[in-house]
């Protein structure tokens, strides 16, 4: 198996999302790491995408269901009276909530956590969303709260802006979403 990385000659997996620069985190993802320094320490070396097995992909199925369905989707204001704080939900959450506890939950099933990226995106109507990008062989992966299809993330209706870098999880880089068509312009 070749191994994948973003420096390297080898192309991506199909599927695979864009990396196109750096990124600054979200004010809640920097706030969380102030909290939960060993959650932001890259402590971990990336080998490419993971190999997508039968039994890896039953475990994405079932902690995205799992989360999904023990907690009771809430805003930030809702819960703690402010606008944004990312935090392990025990009961209910907003959607970086439901991203932490499906991240924690695979890495203690054995994923690597160079695998498990934390993305943000647009939905159609404009709002912004957290969901966890799952990167394979087979492509990236998305676990949403919204749904409990695990979808390849060019299946979704979202707009992908930023997401974890791969390799150190206190960085963000910026992505390309490749699907949406590129305007061209035409010089006199």
């Amino acid at each position: 198996m070749a191994v994948i990385s973003a420096g390297s000659a080898f192309s991506m997996p199909a599927g695979a999302m864009r990396v196109i620069g750096q990124a600054n985190p979200p004010i809640g993802h920097y706030e969380f790491c102030k909290t939960y320094t060993s959650e932001c320490t890259a402590s971990y070396k990336d080998r490419g995408p993971m190999t997508l097995t039968e039994e890896k992909w039953r475990t994405l199925l079932d902690v995205n269901y799992t989360v999904n369905s023990s907690i009771t989707p809430m805003t930030d204001q809702e819960i703690y009276g402010v606008e944004e704080r990312w935090a392990y939900p025990r009961t209910v959450g907003d959607c970086e909530d439901f991203v932490l506890l499906k991240r924690k939950m695979l890495m203690t099933k054995g994923f690597s956590p160079s695998d498990l990226l934390i993305t943000v995106v647009l939905q159609p109507n404009g709002e912004g969303h957290a969901v966890l990008t799952v990167r394979t062989d087979r492509g990236d992966f998305v676990l949403d709260n919204m749904r409990n299809k695990v979808m390849v993330w060019t299946d979704t209706e979202y707009t992908f802006l930023k997401r974890q870098a791969s390799d150190n999880p206190a960085r963000w880089v910026k992505l390309q979403d490749g699907r949406a068509m590129a305007v061209g312009a035409v010089s006199k």
